[in-house]
């Protein structure tokens, strides 16, 4: 999977515009990037026995107001339970809230920072989800993190490995997620 710094180019935005939004300094970076290069490797026949294992857990990540706004900003969802915290705060929220589609997307960030890597794949693709419940909002200044279950590993087509991973972004200090959903993950070989 492509590294959320990875994909800015294509949106207009350098790579320190794409450390920002993500709440990293280029130190943080480049620990990360070290860190995922002594990540545990899985090979296929492991992926294919993993089914119904949890593969990996990542790191907390802060939602705070900063990454909401440029979030807004990269979407044009100014929507003012997002960006206004005086007009949020009147709300059932209580004040400012993350947007769905941003904690859906940091799954990307997490995923690569949680799970092994398959050796022998030419490319990993985000192939979409099968379902997607947003279930708790993430309040401004909350960390959430991913968690990552094998739920199907099968070959298809050329030899290529189609895998759907129970996924799960967690609040920090929340009894309830605040997503769920049925991720695809397409392994080319």
């Amino acid at each position: 999977m492509m590294s959320p710094a990875m994909a800015w180019p294509s949106m207009g935005l350098a790579r320190s515009d794409a450390r920002a939004f993500a709440g990293l300094t280029i130190a943080d970076s480049v620990a990360q990037s070290e860190e995922a290069m002594m990540r545990n490797e899985i090979d296929r026949a492991e992926m294919e026995a993993a089914v119904g294992r949890e593969l990996g857990v990542s790191p907390w990540f802060m939602m705070d107001q900063a990454r909401i706004d440029a979030f807004a900003d990269v979407t044009e969802d100014h929507q003012f339970i997002h960006v206004d915290p005086i007009r949020a705060a009147e709300t059932d929220f209580g004040g400012t809230v993350a947007h769905g589609m941003l904690t859906l997307s940091m799954m990307s960030g997490m995923a690569y920072g949680a799970l092994p890597v398959m050796t022998g794949a030419k490319a990993s693709i985000n192939y979409g989800f099968d379902s997607v419940r947003f279930i708790a909002p993430v309040h401004s200044g909350k960390r959430i993190r991913g968690r990552f279950t094998l739920a199907e590993a099968q070959t298809r087509g050329r030899g290529d490995l189609m895998t759907r991973f129970a996924a799960k972004v967690e609040i920090e200090g929340a009894d309830r997620p605040a997503v769920k959903a049925d991720w695809l993950v397409l392994y080319q070989f």
